[in-house]
């Protein structure tokens, strides 16, 4: 009586319609025969009910991932399960613990690795203390942070794309970013790159692959995973991008688009998150529940790792360059002599370019309305006249005699 029915349906109704009502469930769903014929059912023998309705949930919902029925009634609770483990090669003194994990290093690379933590850790000693002094206007440090800095970076291709938010200063020291320009835009004078339109530590470098630092928190998330998208798109592409972020920005919404997007369309990217536990002022305690960051990660169907974090308040004791001096050391590459030899050749060439970066002039104050268009439109050719009267009349209360003539 039921297959009468269905075949009378066959007839009657268009098949897009009839599929879609077997969709919700209406009519069971049959199994397909020769062209020009009506579907027959699929006997219980070939797949039963449960069988079909896990597959279908899992096929839909989960991704392809295997379902499964239980029938003990069990609310899984975040707080039994066990935290995300956190992977490392050292202990805290820097000596590694499982030898098959040593990275095995060549010496040219393990000292430029070493050279650039201490060169940053340098510079932001000098340049806090200019902010300080207020020689400069704002200054960010990446005390503690350096080992994240150039362990990831070491770990990219040089034409891999970053994206930085405001402390991945060592990623781009790292790939060769010339000292004097670090000083140039802190400074924001002529010489910038960016002829000063950026605030200080707001980096940026096509030459080294590194997107220019965005204030705006989380922003650069969704951009990273746009970026590697395009990648993917493209015929041959051997590149990645790497974004990094704060614990902070990962409570953004921004994050859960861009963490969304890159998994659901397979983009090659790395989200790198420094937690230091504090965003600016939220403590991470106040900002989520359950496993921290890393514990998102599988949710949004991506790989995950939790590495150590880098202690700053023991100092001396578990700190990436201590722990990487003693890597260095214990192999022969590197003594206590070379160690003070470039302590004073970094400090010197950071107080030279400081002070020589001081002297220069910043760019005229039309330069803000140059970069963005061949041609100057109309509109900003009307504003900087309006601009040029403002000055004309207020001169003295902006610092015109330090910017170059026009």
């Amino acid at each position: 009586m039921r297959a009468a029915i269905y075949r009378a349906l066959c007839r009657m109704l268009p098949r897009r319609v009839l599929l879609a009502s077997m969709r919700r469930g209406r009519v069971a769903a049959p199994a397909p025969t020769a062209a020009g014929g009506c579907p027959r059912y699929a006997s219980s023998t070939e797949v039963t009910s449960d069988e079909f309705r896990l597959k279908e949930y899992g096929q839909k919902y989960l991704g392809y991932r295997k379902a499964a029925f239980t029938e003990s009634l069990e609310i899984v609770d975040p707080a039994r399960d066990p935290a995300f483990p956190i992977y490392r090669v050292t202990d805290a003194t820097g000596k590694i613990i499982d030898q098959a994990q040593d990275p095995k290093f060549s010496e040219e690379h393990a000292l430029h690795m070493y050279r650039t933590m201490t060169q940053l850790n340098i510079m932001d000693r000098i340049l806090y203390d200019s902010q300080r002094q207020g020689r400069i206007s704002f200054y960010m440090t990446s005390f503690g942070e350096e080992g994240n800095h150039v362990g990831s970076a070491a770990a990219l291709a040089p034409n891999d794309l970053v994206f930085g938010q405001y402390r991945e200063v060592g990623v781009l020291m790292y790939r060769g970013f010339p000292l004097e320009q670090f000083m140039h835009q802190c400074y924001g004078n002529h010489c910038d790159i960016g002829k000063g339109k950026q605030m200080p530590v707001h980096y940026g470098s096509s030459e080294h692959n590194f997107v220019t630092i965005s204030s705006p928190l989380t922003t650069q998330l969704p951009q990273a995973a746009g970026a590697a998208y395009a990648f993917k798109m493209r015929p041959g592409n051997d590149r990645i991008v790497c974004v990094y972020f704060g614990d902070g920005a990962a409570s953004e919404g921004d994050a859960h688009a861009a963490f969304n997007f890159a998994a659901t369309l397979k983009c090659p990217i790395i989200f790198f998150c420094r937690n230091n536990g504090y965003a600016i002022s939220t403590p991470t305690s106040e900002q989520y529940g359950g496993d921290g960051i890393a514990g998102k990660g599988p949710g949004y169907g991506l790989h995950t790792i939790r590495t150590s974090e880098e202690v700053t308040q023991w100092g001396g004791i578990d700190n990436p360059i201590v722990r990487f001096k003693r890597y260095i050391t214990e192999r022969g590459w590197w003594n206590e002599e070379k160690e003070k030899a470039w302590q004073a050749e970094v400090r010197k060439k950071v107080l030279t370019n400081l002070t020589s970066s001081e002297k220069e002039k910043l760019a005229h104050y039309h330069e803000m309305f140059e970069g963005v268009y061949k041609t100057v439109p109309e509109h900003l050719r009307r504003q900087r006249a309006e601009l040029d009267e403002h000055i004309k009349e207020y001169g003295s209360h902006y610092p015109v005699d330090r910017q170059l003539t026009n």
